[in-house]
């Protein structure tokens, strides 16, 4: 009788310690707190999935309230989380591996795109990279910039030291229209799309398509004392992100309606044709939305120093931080 009493004592105990730990998971996958998210540039169509979240409420849905802000400069995402200004941020994956290579410890816990954007778009006359040798090409003012520029030159062939640059800050549309520069470096999901729509015939050469491998250019990145004191808040970001992304995949007017909803200064079809354009690489080569391959991104870290972007090759395990991209990839995006 004592042993069957004492074997109750036990069982009720342990089912009231699993009770806890249930308790403790439930509140890491719901904080209910506020989290900030910090852009990279003006809301664009590569934006669409955080804001069809947003209206979709998959933000509160997962237990975060996100706050989107707008950056004044494309750069100030790192700043921002170093700083206590933001909780994660959109950040081009260069200025994460040059702000690690001066000691900021900020982590890339998921990527936005797979692909690189990267790409130096020129005049209807420029046949190939080479032939941009002697002429002016508008940079922005951005060591990746210049990096770009040069491996898109020497992967056709070029000799990158022949072409003339000129800084034209974030401008390439209107540098290009005038006829001020041949070529300049931009993204081609944004400023290509425009530009296109503008002048028929305009030239795209990806960084991609010449010599650089497959890296995502744009990741999700928090510091690393946030992570460590406030990972429920980020995994929880993930998830509603990822549910948002995944939706505009699926259905992309509705994510077209929600971003416009949001910004109403972007022209829909436009927008459209951006989002049209960018949409294969939100999931190009993996096996789901905001996926970090370790070997992708070792093979962007080798392209990151071969290039001159860093010095020392970047160390992928402690700039990213792939477990924290998986999380609640059990969750159904169409829930």
């Amino acid at each position: 009788m004592v042993r069957r009493l004492l074997s109750a004592a036990l069982t009720a105990a342990l089912l009231l310690a699993m009770a806890g730990c249930g308790a403790t998971s439930h509140s890491d996958s719901r904080p209910d707190q506020d989290a900030r998210l910090l852009l990279d540039f003006a809301p664009n169509a590569v934006h669409a999935g955080i804001y069809l979240a947003l209206q979709r409420g998959y933000d509160e849905a997962e237990g975060v309230h996100l706050r989107v802000q707008t950056p004044a400069a494309s750069t100030d995402g790192i700043k921002a989380l170093l700083g206590g200004q933001a909780d994660v941020a959109i950040v081009d994956i260069h200025d994460l591996a040059i702000a690690r290579a001066r000691g900021r410890d900020v982590v890339g816990v998921m990527a936005i795109v797979q692909t690189p954007l990267a790409a130096v778009l020129a005049q209807p006359g420029v046949r190939r990279p080479r032939d941009l040798e002697g002429r002016r090409v508008g940079v922005t003012g951005l060591p990746s910039d210049d990096a770009v520029l040069r491996s898109i030159v020497a992967g056709d062939g070029g000799d990158p030291a022949r072409v003339r640059t000129v800084t034209i800050g974030f401008d390439a549309v209107r540098a290009l229209l005038t006829g001020r520069v041949a070529g300049a470096t931009a993204f081609w999901n944004a400023e290509g799309v425009a530009l296109t729509a503008r002048r028929p015939g305009i030239r795209e050469f990806r960084v991609d398509d010449y010599g650089a491998p497959s890296y995502p250019e744009l990741v999700l990145a928090t510091s690393r004392e946030t992570l460590d004191t406030d990972g429920p808040v980020v995994r929880a970001t993930i998830r509603a992100l990822r549910r948002g992304y995944e939706a505009a995949i699926d259905d992309p007017e509705s994510a077209v309606t929600a971003l416009t909803d949001a910004e109403p200064s972007l022209r829909r079809d436009l927008t459209a044709r951006e989002l049209d354009a960018v949409s294969p690489a939100f999931t190009a080569g993996a096996r789901r939305f905001g996926e970090l391959d370790p070997t992708r991104l070792a093979a962007w870290a080798r392209w990151e120093r071969r290039v001159g972007i860093v010095r020392r090759l970047p160390d992928v395990a402690a700039a990213f931080d792939p477990a924290t991209s998986r999380t609640g990839e059990d969750t159904d995006p169409n829930s």
